[in-house]
């Protein structure tokens, strides 16, 4: 099955299993367009004079940049008129962005990180686009932020596409992860990955070690006996990865294992954590756990979290499951 193409996979999900019905199927299809048209604007560069700041302020109070506003574009244009939507919430956005009353409506809600890793893009970084998928709940028009406040067990679809030197799509309806490569030559995407698996134990860590002072204790402790290597109580040596583009960083663990930490630090304490809930942290605890791996706060299942906010944070711990294990163990420990 591998080189076979986005589109048939999907049909063949929707023919084998009914796995996804066919707006779901259309849905994952516009998405992973805009993921192109992404990815064409990437890889310009400086050509494209999309780098730099675009004068601007998101949500969270942090600067965006200019393929921050067209990630944005792109996504919201593509997916508004297609008839599978009730609406659509970005982490660009204050509210949700609800269907222009000249589009027929859908049964779904599509959540979206644009453009994470951002602050890298103007070195030549890899960065990417992170999606998640819900069912609008009855009653509900798709407009109200109450709408998407629904906890990540409930995700009928996630994935993210990584824009590095291949553009990949990484993707997950509830049954397995899965990978495509964008095939720029016939400008689609075709299976490079069926079923991946994250290793259930890893030599590799992936946190930013600027924040070390701010830690909790569990982490110091989990940190430090990594540090010690083959002398200390883990008896092996740890290597340390740290890109700060979080679909890069996770992208290497579904591709060979590791754990990814972004954990509570008294830094972040009044705002929850580092990263979102709704745009990051569910749509990738998805996709690790569909891979095998495992997905916390440090004492609590990312995936079982019920949503307050819109753009509430929460601290995340991902990857190999004995490495995610052991952490949370030792926040459970006090």
């Amino acid at each position: 099955m591998n080189g076979i193409s986005l589109t048939r996979y999907l049909i063949e999900e929707q023919r084998s299993k009914a796995q996804i019905a066919p707006d779901l199927r259309l849905l994952i299809e516009v998405v992973a367009r805009a993921c192109k048209t992404i990815a064409i604007a990437v890889g310009k560069g400086g050509l494209g004079d999309a780098l730099g700041d675009a004068g601007t302020g998101n949500i969270q109070g942090e600067a965006q940049k200019k393929l921050d506003v067209l990630s944005n574009e792109i996504l919201l244009e593509a997916n508004e008129w297609g008839g599978h939507l009730a609406g659509l919430a970005s982490e660009e956005m204050d509210h949700p962005h609800p269907i222009p009353g000249q589009y027929p409506k859908g049964g779904y809600l599509l959540l979206f990180d644009p453009l994470d890793g951002s602050s890298n893009i103007d070195v030549n970084v890899s960065v990417g686009t992170i999606f998640s998928v819900l069912r609008c709940p009855e009653g509900m028009t798709g407009a109200e932020d109450e709408a998407f406040l629904q906890p990540g067990t409930t995700q009928v679809a996630a994935g993210y596409c990584v824009y590095g030197p291949s553009a990949i799509l990484v993707l997950t309806l509830g049954n397995g992860t899965h990978a495509f490569t964008l095939d720029r030559e016939l400008g689609s995407f075709r299976m490079t990955g069926r079923d991946l698996q994250i290793p259930a134990d890893t030599k590799e860590f992936s946190i930013n070690a600027s924040n070390a002072r701010f830690w909790e204790a569990p982490v110091k402790r989990y940190i430090d006996e990594m540090l010690d290597g083959k002398d200390g109580p883990r008896g092996k040596d740890f290597n340390m990865r740290w890109v700060a583009s979080m679909v890069a960083d996770v992208h290497r663990i579904i591709t060979r294992g590791g754990v990814f930490l972004y954990p509570m630090d008294s830094k972040m304490k009044d705002k929850g954590g580092k990263l979102r809930l709704m745009y990051e942290a569910n749509p990738m605890a998805f996709i690790v756990e569909q891979a095998g791996g495992a997905a916390t706060t440090g004492r609590e299942r990312i995936m079982t979290l019920q949503p307050t906010q819109l753009h509430q944070r929460v601290p995340v711990i991902l990857g190999s499951k004995n490495e995610v294990e052991r952490v949370t163990g030792y926040h459970s420990e006090g």
